[in-house]
């Protein structure tokens, strides 16, 4: 039987990798809904799949949904700029469109796979553990941590499951239209080959969970297989430090960098985040495979190509 998978924010990093991997499984239709506002048309250049144009929280989405217009939801649509903050905006669009559709895929019995983040936890203590200590610093973390909360009160009463993914720090081919808000990995790529020298806040030891675009779209292809509902994170399950970057980088291009360190305005900052992976490992079967070396080695080397369309669309 055909599987027909909509995929929302699909013209989005993410979403447009999971859209050209999606489109290569046997007896699968791919519809992607995007508004455009964070997405680019780009990404979706050389993935054929249904495109649309249109809102998560529109109700004639919700009614399809409710009527099995669809056999399972990716739902990676949201605003996704940290920065903005415009409290019920952020909540309108991330937090109560996600209601509606769970309420509108409970009718059909849709599962419904979704994009939460490492920000629901903040600057909590590291390893960050689902229902340990999780302190969002900003609205757009609240609203997903609020979403999280949501789809728990549905796990007993959906008929298919509920699986929320909290993304890390995510790199890797399709990115390039984040500009400001693309992964440092890539801002720092691009620096050096504008002929600058990497900048870092003092003293370059902040850590980070880096975890590769391969390895969130097989998260996600797992999660569509998942016996049961809950929230797992998605990282590598091991932090690395900003100075490793700027070391592969240089490596990777051959260049010899010099860092120039400078100091850090933020009172706020997240100093280390890294995904406890175990409840990952429990709910999905599934465990990442790409170190980071691995993945800039991929990824720069696609770069240097100048590719950087979602990854499963570069023949």
């Amino acid at each position: 039987m055909n599987e027909r998978i909509l995929i929302t924010g699909g013209a989005g990093f993410i979403g447009a990798n999971l859209a050209a991997a999606l489109v290569k499984r046997p007896g699968t239709d791919v519809v992607v809904l995007d508004d455009f506002s964070f997405g680019d048309w780009k990404n979706l250049l050389h993935v054929d799949c249904e495109v649309r144009a249109g809102c998560i929280s529109d109700p004639s989405l919700h009614d399809e949904i409710a009527d099995g217009g669809f056999s399972a939801i990716l739902h990676q649509g949201a605003i996704s700029d940290t920065t903005v903050l415009d409290q019920r905006r952020m909540l309108e669009i991330n937090t109560n469109a996600f209601a509606a559709m769970l309420e509108a895929s409970s009718f059909s019995g849709t599962r419904l796979i979704y994009a939460s983040s490492a920000a629901t936890y903040g600057n909590a203590a590291s390893p960050n553990t689902v229902g340990g200590e999780e302190e969002a610093a900003n609205v757009y973390g609240f609203s997903k941590l609020s979403m999280d909360r949501i789809a728990r009160r549905w796990y007993d009463r959906h008929p298919s499951s509920v699986i929320g993914l909290r993304y890390f720090n995510v790199y890797g081919p399709g990115e390039a239209h984040k500009g400001r808000t693309a992964s440092m990995i890539l801002q720092m790529y691009n620096q050096i080959k504008a002929g600058k020298q990497p900048r870092l806040f003092k003293f370059g030891e902040q850590q980070r969970d880096f975890v590769y675009i391969r390895d969130v779209i097989a998260a996600n292809l797992a999660a569509l297989d998942a016996p049961r509902s809950g929230v797992c994170n998605v990282g590598s399950g091991k932090a690395r430090c900003f100075n490793d970057i700027v070391e592969n980088l240089g490596l990777l291009l051959n260049r010899e960098l010099e860092v120039e360190y400078i100091d850090n305005p933020y009172d706020f900052y997240q100093n280390h985040t890294e995904a406890e992976m175990g409840a990952t490992r429990d709910l999905l079967g599934w465990q990442p495979q790409w170190s980071l070396e691995d993945g800039m080695g991929e990824y720069i080397g696609l770069l240097e190509k100048n590719l950087n369309e979602p990854v499963e669309a570069i023949a």
